[in-house]
């Protein structure tokens, strides 16, 4: 929190809200944007500052992305920081028909962009009837 108590639209807020942490729904996490561009499915985390060979994981678990990042402290003394450092993760639920051999990931200008072919979906789950045969026994 600052040092200096800050004045808002005349009421004295007591909270830097800067630094959202202590709030767990409103904590920093990876913020995303993901599209279809024609069969393909577009996923891009805005990561500037890191390095991804170092920094970030990519799985694929079931249904979803998960994509887990770390972003270093330097050591520099510094007067004043807003910047989140620290471990993130983010849970994306990926569409049906996603071929996951198709997975590849690139970084480029603070972008980190995953993208993926979409098939059709598997078909509808069918229901198998059960046969019941007698043997005799009871």
């Amino acid at each position: 929190m600052s040092t200096v108590t800050k004045f808002r639209g005349g009421t004295i807020a007591p909270f830097d809200w800067t630094n959202l942490s202590w709030f767990p729904l409103l904590a920093p996490t990876i913020r995303v944007e993901d599209y279809l561009d024609g069969d393909r499915y577009v996923v891009r985390a805005e990561l500037p500052g890191i390095d991804p060979a170092k920094d970030v994981r990519i799985t694929r678990t079931g249904e979803n992305l998960r994509l887990d990042v770390v972003r270093r402290e330097s050591h520099a003394d510094k007067a004043r920081s807003e910047f989140h450092y620290g471990s993130f993760s983010r849970l994306i639920p990926l569409p049906a028909g996603v071929k996951p051999e198709t997975i590849a990931a690139r970084y480029a200008d603070g972008i980190l962009e995953i993208s993926a072919t979409v098939g059709e979906p598997e078909p509808t789950p069918r229901e198998i009837p059960v046969t019941v045969e007698h043997t005799g026994k009871r």
